[in-house]
């Protein structure tokens, strides 16, 4: 595949074809490290999100004490990267899995989380063999009934065999709701983060009682950590969102009741406009294999009265929806699209065209795509 050059012009590029703004980008990490230091939490941002060693490192460089990976494979692809501190927040299990986990961890300073005696066995067997420590937060189900110990004393008794199982070291808890981030409305999503920090608080409670040191509380999102703070028992955020932002996310509400615009958007879907064939609309070259469905429609950017729909694998539909609209797109021009779910929008791709003043900076590979084991 031909690749511009740098200096190339957004225009000139050839599409469909994932477009990063590392101004804005630069802009969001630097705003999110701020936000955790006065708010006197370490941030380990999410690297699920972009899936590349490049933006993590310079999440670090801000001031993130590492970052988060949810599958060993992303870990494998940071490590290779030159990223030093990993949380895999997610159960680890199997053989293999946990011999790549620990051997990572002799490389590396690895964590990882656990709702399950029989896993913390099995972990602890894979890190002894290796010869390594490996860093464990016990899983705490806050209300998402995803994975994690809804059972506070339950979570307690783990930490205790955690702490007592040779290889491992019991670190804290991870505190993470997955299901509240995207909440629509301020006062609504306060509501949600203030019920699962109640829940928090009776395993912190049931930790102190076992005489269980929490280290690290890990938790908090995007979208709730203006509510899940240090105040309430945390002690690093997991956001990971905020360094690309996308419609979902910015649809939840602010707190001045509008659009949260605490970040940019510095991730879009660069389309060409292939057909003008029809009446009443345009067709791009951007359709369900360009971006993902989960997170809802897409949204153009920059062409206010016009709205996207899928009109297939490969194609898009743009409609006329407003008196006032910008003018009908031409055969060959370029639109950029705001995905409705980033993370799943950039799994389907392999590059990152990454540009500064509308011109292209470099081509960054996204380096852990696929990475699902």
């Amino acid at each position: 595949m031909v690749q511009p050059l740098p200096g190339t012009e957004l225009a000139e590029f050839d599409t469909p074809v994932l477009v990063v703004d590392i101004d804005a980008v630069q802009r969001n990490i630097e705003r999110m490290a701020g936000i955790a230091r006065a708010a006197g939490v370490a941030l380990r941002p999410h690297a699920k999100t972009h899936k590349s060693p490049n933006f993590a490192r310079r999440q670090i460089a801000a001031g993130a004490v590492g970052i988060c990976c949810q599958k060993v494979g992303e870990a494998e692809v940071m490590v290779a990267g030159g990223v030093t501190d990993i949380l895999v927040t997610n159960e680890i299990v199997g053989r293999i899995k946990l011999a790549r986990l620990a051997g990572l961890a002799r490389l590396v300073q690895i964590r990882t989380v656990a709702d399950n005696a029989e896993a913390v066995a099995w972990l602890g067997k894979a890190a002894r063999s290796a010869g390594v420590t490996i860093g464990v937060l016990v899983d705490c189900d806050l209300g998402h009934a995803r994975t994690g110990l809804a059972d506070p004393r339950a979570a307690a008794e783990l930490g205790k065999i955690v702490a007592h199982t040779d290889g491992l070291h019991f670190d804290g808890l991870q505190a993470y709701h997955g299901s509240i981030q995207h909440t629509e409305g301020w006062e609504a999503r306060r509501a949600a983060s203030d019920a699962a920090n109640a829940r928090l608080q009776g395993f912190r409670t049931a930790f102190a009682e076992a005489k269980l040191a929490c280290r690290i509380v890990s938790g908090a999102g995007t979208g709730t950590y203006p509510f899940q703070t240090a105040a309430a028992g945390y002690t690093e955020w997991q956001c990971g969102s905020y360094i690309f932002m996308d419609r979902e996310y910015r649809d939840a509400k602010g707190e001045d009741g509008g659009p949260l615009r605490t970040f940019e958007h510095a991730l879009t879907m660069l389309a060409s406009v292939v057909s003008v064939a029809g009446e009443n609309h345009c067709v791009v070259d951007a359709g369900y294999k360009a971006l993902s469905v989960d997170g809802g429609e897409p949204e153009l950017q920059g062409l206010p009265g016009w709205t996207f729909g899928f009109a297939g694998d490969e194609h898009g539909r743009l409609r006329c929806t407003g008196a006032e609209a910008a003018p009908r797109p031409r055969l060959g021009d370029k639109v950029q699209i705001i995905p409705g779910h980033g993370d799943t929008t950039i799994n389907l791709h392999d590059d990152y065209y990454v540009v500064s003043g509308g011109r292209l900076v470099g081509v960054w590979p996204v380096a852990a795509r696929g990475r699902v084991r």
